[in-house]
Formats: structure tokens, C-alpha cells, sequence
């Protein structure tokens, strides 16, 4: 097995013609969601270590789960989460899928898959 995912380093650096995946280091936190709401005044939203477990610690059947919860919840996480949400959401993708990438390098490709001339 290789190192952990967490230890990587990702560029979260570009455009905004870049995805949002490779946006995520732009994101600072839902500045509409991160006011009080009578003064308007910024508030101070407490960072947490609660990252969920290091997937090199995950047996496969856990780390599958985790994938599919993920999956389950993407569209709902893009389309109505606060900024800071999905900031999680892609992070914990990119540690997760990095893991199992990691694990099974020569993973099964099905050909029904593939484009012409892959």
C-alpha cells in the first residue's frame, strides 16, 4: 500500500475556467452563510479536525461504503451545500478515490466502457 492520500499534495490553484475540483483551494468558506444575520458582521466559523477517517486506515469493504456514500450524495452536495460543504465533499473524494486508486492499480476496465481508439 502506498502513502495516504492526506499526505498528498493537490494544486488547488487556477482559473475560473477550471472545474470546481480544481477550485477548492479558492473556496474560504459560504460567505452569505457565514454572517450574522441582524449585523451582517462576519462570523468566525470554528475549523474542525473532524476529517473523517484516514482512508489508508479503512479495510476495502469500509472504503467502498464510504465511496458510495459519496457518490449517493454528490448531486445533492453540488447543487444546494454551502461552499465550505463541498470543499469537504471534494476533499474527502479526492483522499478517498486516491486510496483505492492506490490499492488497486490494475483495477478491471470494462472495454463496453472505452471510446474508440482507447
Amino acid at each position: 500500500m502506498t502513502d495516504s492520500a492526506r499526505g498528498a499534495q493537490f494544486d488547488m490553484t487556477g482559473s475560473v475556467d477550471d472545474s470546481p475540483e480544481q477550485r477548492v483551494g479558492e473556496w474560504d468558506g459560504d460567505h452569505l452563510h457565514d454572517r450574522d444575520p441582524v449585523t451582517a458582521a462576519a462570523v468566525v466559523v470554528e475549523e474542525t479536525d473532524d476529517l473523517g477517517i484516514d482512508p489508508a486506515e479503512l479495510g476495502d469493504d469500509d472504503l467502498i461504503r464510504e465511496l458510495r456514500s459519496l457518490h449517493r450524495t454528490r448531486l445533492d452536495t453540488l447543487r444546494h451545500a454551502a461552499d465550505t460543504a463541498l470543499a469537504n465533499h471534494l476533499r474527502r473524494t479526492a483522499e478517498l478515490e486516491t486510496e483505492y486508486l492506490s490499492r488497486h492499480p490494475g483495477r478491471e476496465v470494462d472495454p463496453a466502457r472505452l471510446r474508440d481508439g482507447n
